[in-house]
């Protein structure tokens, strides 16, 4: 079973105190086994989704998977987004729920009593922090301006 893959948006690298966006890349599966002698279906759909975001948050189960976002919205709020508080590596973990039902002989679905849960492997977020300095140096007059091209900064 395929549980599905973790994308995160922006990737592989996002920005402590902005909303990134997650979402699942899962989809329905059909299997075809024999037992017992009897062909048997199944067929497994998604239902529902459980976002660990390594940061010791977790969201879920819930029936959403999210979605992808344009390029020029990157940073927006979304239902499977996450901030996080600290810079580091996280291991960003997908559990997903699929529901299932089977046919033997070619014989009508039958639902399966319960669902299965299935984790994608873990994909890495690396948080970083970003700063913004602000100069009144007009580079044009003060080539060697604090915030000008070939200056180093000061901390």
């Amino acid at each position: 079973m395929n549980a599905g893959a973790v994308v995160a948006q922006p990737s592989p690298n996002t920005l402590r105190g902005a909303e990134t966006n997650f979402y699942a890349d899962a989809s329905e599966q059909q299997f075809d086994v024999t037992m017992l002698g009897q062909k048997v279906h199944v067929v497994a759909t998604p239902v529902q989704y459980t976002w660990n975001y390594g940061d010791g948050t977790v969201f879920g189960p819930q029936p959403s998977m999210g979605g992808p976002l344009p390029q020029d919205r990157w940073g927006e709020e979304t239902r499977t987004s996450h901030v996080y508080a600290d810079t580091g590596d996280f291991q960003v973990v997908l559990t997903t729920s699929f529901r299932g039902t089977y046919s033997v002989n070619n014989g009508p679905p039958l639902p399966i009593p319960s669902q299965g849960q299935f984790s994608a492997p873990p994909q890495t977020i690396s948080v970083w922090r970003s700063i913004t300095r602000n100069y009144a140096d007009d580079c044009n007059q003060n080539p060697q301006g604090q915030g000008c091209p070939g200056v180093p900064s000061r901390r």
